[in-house]
Formats: C-alpha cells, structure tokens, sequence
C-alpha cells in the first residue's frame, strides 16, 4: 500500500489545498469566490480571451467556466461578447473593476508564496518547479492532452 507521506499525488493535493485556504480567506474579505482568482489571473496576464481558452489555462472544464464567468459577469468583473473575427466564439474582457483588481489582490499571491518557500533555498525551488512541470507534462500526455511547445519543461 502506497504511504501518503509517499505519494507524489497526495503530498501535491496536500499542498495545493493549504495554498488554497490561505486564499480563500484572503479573497473572502474581498468577497470573491476563489474560483473567480483562477480566471482573473489569466485576463490579468492576457484579456479578451475566450471561454474555451480560460478553460484550457485553467484545466477547468467549459461547463464550470462559463457558470463561473457568468458569477463574474454579474458582480461586474468581466464582460462577455461575441467575437469579431468568429461570431461563434465568445470574449471574456476585464471591466475596470476587474482590472483594478489586480493591484489589490495580486500581494496575496506573493505573500502566499512567500510563506511556502520559507526556509527553502533557491536552488530547490528551482527544482521543484521544474519537477512538477515536467510531472504535469507527462500526465497530460498520459491523459491524451496536447502540451503546447511553449509550455514544456
């Protein structure tokens, strides 16, 4: 039987989990939904994008995102509009609140980070980044996803 102490998904789940409720409770002052963080990080780094797009970089499915960018449609985060280029295709766009977002929250992150990498030298982190990078890759080829060239280790 595999420890959990020695399973890499566990020890992973474990500390994405912890990352995730000190968040939470950061973004609860602000009362947002974490799952809105996910997509805001993404249209803070590239806006406008698509649904289909945001479900990709978010590893969410399209059936969750859209009921999420439809809770951040209406608290006033983001707007949703047809493509110019394809009618078919639906753009998710920062409104000014969303975007002023980005200052008041993205301090989280790095404290968050921060608190993670205490005691841990530079050279580990490195390593630990590029292990769960490759790690990611292969389960996504094991799981029949396409690991965009850019995007691997």
């Amino acid at each position: 039987m595999l420890n959990p102490d020695d399973s890499l998904g566990f020890l992973v789940r474990r500390a994405h989990r912890r990352f995730d409720r000190l968040l939470n409770a950061r973004l609860s002052n602000h009362d947002l939904k974490t799952g809105f963080w996910y997509y805001l990080r993404v249209l803070w780094i590239e806006d406008g994008v698509t649904q289909k797009y945001l479900s990709d970089m978010t590893n969410v499915t399209e059936a969750t995102t859209v009921s999420l960018v439809n809770g951040m449609v209406d608290n006033g985060l983001v707007t949703r509009s047809r493509s110019t280029t394809d009618k078919r295709k639906l753009q998710v766009s920062l409104t000014p609140k969303g975007r002023a977002l980005e200052s008041e929250l993205m301090h989280y992150a790095e404290e968050i980070n921060d608190l993670a990498r205490k005691g841990i030298s530079a050279k580990d982190l490195a390593t630990c980044a590029d292990v769960l990078r490759r790690m990611s890759d292969n389960l996504a080829v094991a799981f029949n996803e396409t690991v965009p060239a850019d995007k691997r280790a």
